[in-house]
């Protein structure tokens, strides 16, 4: 009884091996061919996203003095292709982090609370209204955010760009 029981397993983990074995390198289907080749492989590079860069002025993202973010309000958000085409932003979302210590009443420690303030612009710059109060309210550690950037293409196609962040120092 053992010695059936063992030619049964045998068996069977030889057919499950079998079963994984790959096809041989004459079997190749049309999708393993190079897209040189075909018209069709053409049409799916062609359908590749492109690869986007978002930038504030020439800045991809980074930590800059307060003076230097100052001069950026007013500014632009930019977004290039990897061919280096200019794609015009039809809206993003801006989120300002601020931050201010505090005294915890609870532990007596000092902490950091952060306060979350932000809205959606249907261009490619913030409004006058929004400049001005960052130009008067910005502090050190204070983090602003430009999310959900989106680009249209001239075809009418509307992309997503990638977000940007910017920390005062």
């Amino acid at each position: 009884m053992i010695k059936h029981l063992l030619v049964f397993s045998f068996v069977l983990g030889s057919a499950a091996v079998q079963a994984q074995t790959t096809k041989p390198a004459s079997a190749k289907t049309p999708a393993a061919k190079p897209a040189t080749h075909t018209p069709a492989g053409a049409a799916v590079a062609a359908k590749r996203p492109m690869k986007l860069v978002s930038t504030w002025g020439i800045f991809l993202g980074d930590s800059l003095p307060k003076n230097e973010i100052v001069k950026l309000l007013d500014s632009s958000l930019i977004v290039r292709d990897e061919k280096n085409v200019k794609y015009p932003v039809i809206s993003f979302a801006f989120t300002l982090e601020q931050h201010e210590p505090y005294l915890n009443d609870t532990t007596g420690q000092p902490a950091i609370y952060k306060d979350y303030t932000g809205d959606n612009f249907k261009q490619a710059k913030m409004t006058t209204i929004w400049a001005n109060g960052l130009k008067a309210n910005l502090g050190k550690g204070d983090i602003l955010f430009f999310d959900e950037i989106l680009v249209q293409q001239p075809n009418g196609k509307v992309y997503k760009a990638p977000s940007l962040k910017f920390t005062v120092r």
